[in-house]
């Protein structure tokens, strides 16, 4: 007897017919052609350019973009050898090379591109509208790479070298940037770049965009207005940021908010606000202030807020702590894939503060302290959801208890790729309704009705 016989008791079943599995993100990777401003020919009048403009102006890098990219244009008329197709060309490379970054300047300038991702000199990927896309743009080699990275890094005051081939920082504009450098990343320099939103979207945005539902989106209004603490869980590239970021503007602006990050990215619109961002070890490994150290001493600022980029390690504990003596309204972000995976990450985290409390304990502090999870996913098309919001109930058994109030239960893909589905409602009215009542909010029942 066969092994598919003796499994289903000696009768062959028939194989289930296959499942339709959704097309995956597409992603070009056919390397693109070299760009022109990477021959030869354009390098040597590029540097023939520079000499002629560091020969005029000592400091070229003090003028601004439209100043220099004019007196660039008066030496590059001056030159015979260049056509007037690539005057223009010339000129706005040599300006993003002096006063920006370099090739990556276009990226960063294009408001469509989220996200930047540099794997080695000469493979750029940028994420545009939720697609994963290669682009033609180029660093001369290595060291041009590591040249433009280091001046990213001037702005935050970080570094980045062999013995210390990992970084975390900001720049100008607030956008984050991630390096690993080789041999650590071992097919050259790897860097990441979240870029910052000039325009911060509001909650009435996501609406639109589909992120939510108006339901959900009236609930978590009440939930901040309210002084609920929240989570906002996901995973990497999800929209975490995002929608904190869109919470953080219904805190009424009498309030004072410490905000507490790795590298701060938050955009309060509030007047009345502190941020606060780790420093890491100096080359002698000494200096470094981490996260923890920032939420103890959040607590001494006499903070009506407390708003934690994300809980990575032991502060969990102090930032439980906080929400459990008064600090209501606190808000946050883990990485999780699930409201129940938060809550044991959290759990997790919390052990990594050293202290020994029994797992009892733990789950107590955490039942008592965070009120709703609001778990946000990335679709396979790309499109961000806010897919469950949960109510944590409190402690049975030893175990917290909680309860979904919405979610997005998806239905299919279509042909072109885009997940489809719907937001709902579990007809569930939040426990916490009292305390919301107590701030003069009072939600309808037909918010949570089901299908809402």
């Amino acid at each position: 007897m066969s092994l598919k016989e003796r499994m289903h008791g000696g009768r062959i079943k028939a194989d289930p017919a296959p499942v339709a599995k959704p097309a995956p993100v597409p992603v070009s990777v056919a390397p693109p052609p070299t760009p022109e401003y990477l021959s030869q020919r354009f390098l040597e009048m590029k540097t023939t350019v520079q000499n002629a403009l560091l020969a005029e102006i000592t400091n070229p890098e003090t003028f601004r973009r439209q100043e220099l990219m004019d007196h660039i244009l008066l030496i590059v008329d001056s030159m015979s050898s260049v056509s007037p197709m690539e005057k223009d060309t010339l000129a706005q490379s040599l300006v993003d090379e002096i006063i920006g970054y370099g090739p990556i300047q276009p990226l960063l300038d294009d408001a469509d591109i989220s996200e930047i991702m540099i794997n080695g000199f000469d493979r750029i990927y940028v994420e545009r509208k939720g697609q994963l896309i290669r682009t033609g743009a180029s660093f001369r080699d290595e060291r041009h790479l590591r040249a433009i990275l280091e001046k990213m890094l001037a702005y935050s005051g970080r570094r980045v070298d062999e013995s210390s081939p990992m970084v975390d920082a900001r720049l100008p504009d607030g956008s984050r940037l991630n390096a690993v450098l080789r041999p650590l990343s071992v097919n050259g320099d790897a860097v990441t770049i979240r870029k910052f939103s000039k325009d911060p979207f509001v909650l009435s945005q996501l609406v639109q965009m589909g992120t939510l539902s108006g339901p959900m989106a009236e609930f978590l209004e009440a939930a901040v207005q309210g002084k609920l603490n929240i989570v906002v869980s996901g995973g990497t590239g999800s929209g975490k940021t995002t929608t904190l970021n869109a919470l953080s503007a219904f805190v009424p602006s009498s309030e004072r908010i410490i905000t507490i990050e790795d590298a701060a990215e938050l955009q309060l619109q509030q007047e009345h606000k502190v941020t606060l961002e780790t420093r890491p070890p100096n080359i002698e490994g000494r200096g470094g202030i981490p996260m923890r150290d920032l939420v103890r001493n959040a607590l001494r600022m006499r903070p009506d807020r407390i708003i934690v980029g994300e809980v990575r390690g032991g502060e969990a504990l102090d930032m439980l702590q906080a929400m459990n003596t008064g600090h209501e309204g606190s808000l946050t972000t883990v990485h999780a894939n699930t409201p129940r995976d938060c809550l044991s990450r959290i759990e997790t985290m919390v052990l990594m503060a050293g202290v020994e409390l029994p797992l009892a304990a733990i789950r107590s502090q955490i039942a008592s302290a965070i009120d709703i999870i609001v778990q946000q996913a990335r679709l396979l098309d790309g499109s961000r959801r806010i897919v469950r919001i949960t109510e944590v109930v409190g402690m049975e058994s030893g175990t917290v208890t909680t309860q979904d109030l919405f979610g997005f239960e998806q239905t299919g893909v279509d042909s072109e790729g885009h997940v489809a589905g719907r937001f709902q409602g579990y007809g569930i009215r939040p426990r916490n309704s009292e305390r919301l009542q107590a701030h003069g909010i009072d939600l309808p029942g037909s918010l949570f009705a089901t299908g809402g």
